[in-house]
């Protein structure tokens, strides 16, 4: 019996062992701190008994609370609990964003302050990057850190913060050095959120939800111990922390395992929602047109999953991503703003549904999500950017 069958035998029992039913199939899910109550008995225990094990962050080395996971054995892990129906027990921007980003440029004793609390899901992190001014060109950032000896004084501005106001922590990109060259004079600094100085307001987007957020820093303070890598050169960071967020890695970790898993139902296949308003025809949708779109989207679904896999086991380092990453962000981007576009092309009018007794709650949500959509392409880093990393740094063309 080879090691990776062995792994999988182990991983097949432990979850049939620990697994609490109530976690397999659609419904809540948690980004870990206590401002959001878990609400579910069973996904509590999920998390408890994950965390133990170190499967809520497989791929981490196990003295900051991880499994120690090869590449192999992650996606034999995810396709386990695929198999089962599980929900992953820990997302957010803790396990997906700064937990491998100070893995990367952390020192020991910030790797042994946060990630284990990352792993055990006891606190949420928020982003602090776009500013107003300093979106796609994100350089040109203005929030203030000022040197007072044992720790940095913060003033300025944060926007599009998603989740700030249930967030614990914040890792943020701050102006150490205004009269250098604007990437050579940030710096990366980790603080909470839970102190004098730190507002946030939520802002209400089209859809009806607040993501996110703004969030001001009016004499707020970072401690010198929580400067990530060296002062100046958070830039660096930034580009890492970026990486992560586009990363295969994390997509896989955080979307294959269960599809749709933020719905208290099952999303149908698009095919399936189609026949559900069009009618059908010898068993398939009705409408040859879209019968042939809802078929190239399928296809195109199914690709991008399956190079993304690939990527991962074609990766030299499990938790470094490249430029390539960019790819993933793009088209995956894409592809969420094209499904859903299909989706109202076949419910109609019963696919701009607000509120009223003319839809019902799922109705509702489709339309919510469709328009939530629409800043896919923008949100994480546009179009647009993501084009030219591809351009310069995948493809190596000339600027």
């Amino acid at each position: 019996m080879s090691e990776l069958t062995e792994f999988r035998a182990e991983t097949q029992a432990w979850l049939l062992e620990n697994c609490p039913d109530g976690v397999k199939g659609p419904g809540e899910t948690t980004a870990g701190g206590d401002k959001v109550p878990i609400q579910s008995p069973d996904l509590k225990l999920w998390l408890e008994r994950c965390a133990e094990k170190g499967f809520t962050v497989p791929l981490w080395p196990t003295q900051y609370g991880g499994a120690g996971l090869s590449k192999d054995e992650l996606l034999v892990w995810l396709e386990e609990l695929r198999a089962i129906g599980a929900r992953p027990p820990l997302g957010g921007m803790g396990v997906g964003l700064i937990g491998p980003t100070l893995l990367d440029y952390g020192n020991e004793d910030q790797k042994q302050r946060h990630l284990p609390k990352i792993a055990r899901g006891e606190i949420r992190w928020c982003q602090g990057y776009s500013e107003p001014g300093a979106g796609s060109d994100l350089a040109s950032l203005r929030t203030r850190a000022e040197d007072k000896g044992d720790h940095y004084l913060i003033n300025g501005q944060k926007i599009w913060t998603s989740g700030a106001q249930y967030a614990d922590w914040i890792f943020c990109l701050t102006r150490t050095d205004p009269d250098v060259p604007k990437h050579e004079g940030i710096s990366f600094l980790l603080f909470t959120m839970d102190q004098p100085g730190v507002t946030v307001k939520p802002i209400k987007l089209i859809a009806g939800s607040s993501p996110f957020c703004e969030t001001f820093f009016d004499d707020a303070i970072a401690q010198k111990e929580d400067l990530v890598h060296e002062v100046n050169k958070g830039w660096t960071v930034a580009k890492r922390l970026l990486q992560h967020e586009r990363s295969s890695i994390t997509r896989l970790a955080n979307t294959e395992a269960f599809r749709g898993q933020g719905n208290q139902q099952r999303e149908p296949e698009l095919h399936e929602l189609a026949k559900e308003y069009l009618g059908e025809s010898d068993g398939r949708v009705g409408d040859a047109t879209l019968r042939n779109a809802i078929i190239k989207h399928s296809i195109d679904t199914r690709a991008y999953q399956l190079t993304q896999r690939r990527t991962v086991q074609e990766t030299e380092g499990a938790q470094t991503p490249g430029p390539q990453t960019s790819i993933f962000k793009l088209y995956g981007a894409n592809l969420a703003k094209e499904r859903t576009e299909l989706q109202m092309s076949f419910m109609g009018t019963q696919g701009l549904g607000w509120e009223g007794q003319g839809f019902d709650e799922r109705e509702i949500d489709r339309t919510r999500n469709w328009l939530s959509t629409k800043a896919r392409s923008i949100a994480g880093g546009s179009n647009e950017v993501q084009m030219n990393i591809i351009a310069k740094r995948v493809l190596g063309l000339p600027d």
